[in-house]
């Protein structure tokens, strides 16, 4: 008994000394001067797929996240207050996923989350987020159900007060594809392949609608699993269905196995997808099958916005791993409207009791000029700017063929 009750003093102490050390939801480091001169820390976090599965897209969520957070820091863009980032990996698993939104809001240091990557693994993460007031902003999520409920088309109501997002949706996506694919591919007839997922299936269900209300014809459609590397019966029906382009609602590691074998076989159809394709991994393993290929993704090219040169220089000055391409400026400005949301908190380096409230607050009210254009939400939380570009494989590099946005009640 004696030795129990001197283990529970001992915790007891330590526990107590431990809550003396932070400050509201920041903590506090005497010794954080470097690379930020306050004594304040809060922690980022940033969640996506960093090994495996689309790993090459996580990592350039992650490392634009970084880039963000190293110059807030440099530049002491909040008097008091050192910035640190924290990554976790969830594999492209929903379920991974909302064990690490417990463990970031386990993390009292933990002001706000970048990501997921992917729309499944968000619909796993959101209510966690939400109960503890923990702001989310992913840089790359396009499902409208995640800002707008499941029944965004008739009665739009948005689910969680905690989820942002800076990347446009399918609603837009879709449509986007389907009139590029119709008046400018002057494409008629169009098999149809998603791998089941919440961001694939809605992307192609909504590419459907489109293609078919401009007037062209679906010649059949057909699902695959995550992890399907042999295609060859999808690939027997697409060639017998006479369709003139393939679209593929999924991500790049089945795309790219897929237009290969769909190359390979004779069949010289273009391929044409959403932005979980568009990356460099994909023309990559596809080789010379993927000449000729399309994708949609968010915004316009990063490389050609003035604000974002300096970001491409650092990201490549670093030699950091992954692809920024698709993400890495929409996660720069997801990171940076976190940041500018703790300065309007943050009173000479410390943080209320209700910070993390309050963050969520000034997120919603955030207006500023991003890497990728103005940046705002509007009352779902979606991001205001709803550019999108089309583009192609053109000697094995992606070229832009057509930026713009889509209206989807045309």
């Amino acid at each position: 008994m004696i030795v129990r009750h001197r283990s529970l003093l001992i915790l007891t102490t330590a526990l107590t000394t431990g809550a003396l050390t932070l400050t509201a939801c920041g903590s506090r480091d005497n010794n954080s001067n470097k690379g930020g001169g306050g004594n304040t820390t809060v922690t980022i976090g940033v969640d996506a797929p960093l090994t495996g599965q689309n790993s090459a897209t996580g990592l350039g969520i992650q490392y634009g996240a970084q880039i963000a957070i190293d110059n807030a820091n440099k530049n002491k863009t909040v008097p008091g207050v050192t910035f640190k980032l924290s990554a976790k990996d969830d594999k492209a698993l929903p379920a991974t996923g909302q064990q690490n939104a417990t463990a970031f809001v386990a993390d009292k240091s933990v002001l706000g989350v970048v990501g997921p990557l992917n729309s499944g693994v968000a619909t796993q993460m959101q209510q966690v987020f939400d109960t503890a007031n923990l702001v989310e902003i992913s840089p790359s999520n396009t499902s409208p159900e995640l800002t707008m409920g499941k029944n965004w088309q008739t009665n739009p109501v948005r689910p969680y007060k905690t989820y942002f997002r800076t990347a446009t949706t399918d609603a837009m996506q879709g449509g986007f594809a389907a009139d590029y694919a119709y008046n400018t591919l002057k494409k008629r007839k169009v098999f149809v392949v998603d791998d089941k997922q919440t961001y694939g299936a809605g992307l192609a269900k909504l590419f459907i609608k489109g293609f078919t209300k401009a007037g062209g014809k679906i010649a059949g459609t057909d699902h695959i699993n995550v992890g399907d590397r042999d295609f060859a019966t999808l690939v027997t029906k697409i060639k017998n269905s006479g369709a003139d382009l393939l679209y593929y609602g999924g991500q790049y590691d089945e795309s790219q196995v897929l237009t290969k074998q769909l190359k390979d076989s004779g069949a010289k159809i273009p391929l044409f997808g959403g932005d979980g394709m568009f990356a460099t991994t994909y023309i990559k393993t596809a080789g010379k099958a993927a000449e000729g290929d399309l994708a949609t993704s968010i915004g316009v090219p990063v490389d050609t916005l003035p604000a974002a040169k300096d970001f491409v220089a650092t990201y490549k000055a670093k030699k950091y791993p992954g692809d920024y391409g698709a993400y890495g400026a929409y996660s720069y400005d997801a990171t940076t409207a976190i940041i500018k949301a703790v300065a309007q908190v943050a009173k000479d380096g410390k943080l209320p009791a209700d910070a993390r409230q309050q963050v969520v607050d000034a997120v919603q009210k955030t207006n500023f000029q991003g890497l990728s254009g103005q940046l705002s939400f509007d009352k779902f939380g979606d991001t205001t700017n709803k550019q999108l570009t089309v583009y192609q494989v053109v000697n094995g590099k992606w070229k832009s063929v057509k930026s713009g946005t889509f209206n989807p009640s045309n």
